[in-house]
């Protein structure tokens, strides 16, 4: 595969450069600069003719990046962003949002850097937009069946591109004023510019993809109407109830969950009046919760000009280094640096909020203590109580499942004991006739795992139309089942 030797001649992982900070608070655009085909033909040479290439079981889409690899080492981009666009629908949302667990397990990542697999996914599909374009690929044949996928973050639109390429009649409703979910409102633009996703949506639209934003399904339209119209259902509707703090002091104005403070910034982005948007500008911000949501909210906080923001934290600061409790090929427990990290402010670990404290009903600051971790367990560390000021605390601590009352409940599907839908091994709710994918079946999870969830849930909906189907399904039923 590629070079064969070269994983020996190029042992530094070269990435392209993030915009200096003071440059980049500036504005909201992407991070990144560009990067030059032939440092990323290099890159792509790293590839080893490995003969078990881990990192496709490591990429939940089962991509085929060896052979990818190879084609942009050999300069036929055009091949390579067909063996791309194979298995995964979305690389621009991936190469841009992904974490990589195929980088980590990357055969050559056993004793050297591993291989920029999700650079050369991103400039991959970036070369096809900026060359040829990523043209539509209409359906040969109409089957005559309709479709209605509920939901349009990428679950969503990974099963309405398959169902609408396998022939049939697919509309797509989403309750926000845009199409998008998660990638619309909930990420900022300087993770991925939104005409990344409208470019995608223009692509579907030629394909015969009916987009209806604006309606909620299960009032706008009524269950009855949804199962009268169309022959199947597939619910991507996500996991957005915020994990709540129920502390004292919890009722005061100024704490906010991140999907509340998230969405308005990207809103005015796109050119929209807020009223009443919840801002960081001038204010001591506390986000908690260490994941991904609350780096989007310290990155968003910077750029509205926060005077100051704390990263909070429950779990101890990770090790540097690969963690011995994740070896390869597992996804590490290490150390990150997002670059909203790198833009400022202060991250602190071991720490838990016990209580919100304020004045005139609103917010002015927070009680909270160490911990440490005894026996799986989180206990105080006695004489470690600080109180720390707070204008604006947001709280993201991730997401519990789906909302149930407009649609789920009317419709009558079941629920696991972690409040997601509940689904067998087939992608099949309780309810005959309509498919669960994406994060409102398996829980908060990550950008890679709802395309490939939306691909197998639109294979499972064709088998249910047709007898059969000819869809790719990445993740075969019995590991739905096992998880």
């Amino acid at each position: 595969m590629a070079d064969t030797r070269g994983f020996l001649k190029h042992t530094e992982r070269e990435l392209p450069e993030r915009r200096p900070v003071e440059l980049r608070l500036l504005d909201w655009k992407e991070v990144y600069t560009d990067f030059e085909k032939d440092t990323l033909r290099t890159q792509a040479s790293r590839c080893m003719d490995c003969g078990v290439p881990f990192c496709h079981n490591g990429c939940p889409l089962g991509n085929l990046i060896p052979e990818w690899n190879d084609l942009v080492y050999r300069d036929r981009w055009a091949d390579g962003i067909d063996r791309l666009h194979a298995t995964n629908n979305f690389p621009d949302f991936t190469g841009r949002l992904c974490p990589a667990p195929c980088e980590s397990s990357c055969v050559l990542g056993i004793n050297q850097p591993a291989v920029t697999i999700k650079q050369v996914e991103v400039e991959l599909v970036e070369n096809a937009f900026d060359t040829t374009g990523v043209q539509p690929v209409p359906p040969t044949v109409r089957t005559g069946k309709s479709v209605a996928v509920v939901g349009s973050g990428p679950a969503g639109l990974a099963a309405a591109q398959q169902l609408t390429r396998a022939g049939h009649g697919v509309t797509l409703f989403e309750r926000a004023d845009r199409i998008g979910g998660l990638l619309r409102y909930g990420i900022p633009e300087f993770k991925m510019e939104k005409h990344i996703i409208d470019r995608r949506l223009a692509q579907m639209t030629a394909e015969g993809t009916v987009f209806r934003p604006g309606v909620n399904v299960g009032v706008d339209v009524t269950v009855e109407q949804l199962r009268a119209d169309f022959d199947a259902v597939v619910l991507a509707v996500g996991s957005t109830i915020g994990r709540d703090l129920p502390i004292p002091g919890r009722e005061l104005d100024g704490i906010h969950q991140a999907m509340e403070f998230l969405p308005q910034a990207n809103r005015v982005q796109l050119g929209d009046a807020v009223d009443g948007q919840i801002t960081a500008t001038g204010k001591k911000v506390i986000i908690i919760g260490g994941g991904d949501t609350g780096a989007d909210c310290l990155g968003t906080s910077l750029r509205q000009g926060a005077e100051i923001v704390h990263q909070f934290e429950i779990m101890p600061r990770p090790p540097s280094e690969r963690a011995a409790s994740t070896p390869w090929p597992t996804y590490p427990l290490m150390y990150r640096v997002s670059s909203a990290h790198e833009e400022g402010g202060e991250r602190v670990f071991s720490v838990n909020t016990e209580e919100f404290r304020g004045a005139d009903g609103k917010v002015t600051a927070l009680r909270a203590h160490e911990v440490q971790m005894v026996d799986g367990r989180f206990e105080k560390v006695d004489g470690s109580d600080f109180e720390l000021e707070a204008d604006l605390v947001l709280l993201a601590m991730g997401f519990v499942g789906p909302e149930r009352a407009d649609l789920l409940d009317k419709l009558g599907v079941d629920f696991d004991g972690r409040g997601n839908i509940k689904r067998d091994g087939d992608f099949s709710s309780t309810v005959p006739g309509v498919f669960v994918a994406g994060d409102a079946g398996r829980g908060q999870s990550l950008i890679v795992w709802a395309i490939a969830e939306g691909r197998s849930a639109a294979a499972a909906a064709d088998r249910f139309l047709m007898g059969s189907t000819d869809l790719p399904a990445p993740i075969v039923p019995t590991q739905v089942a096992q998880r």
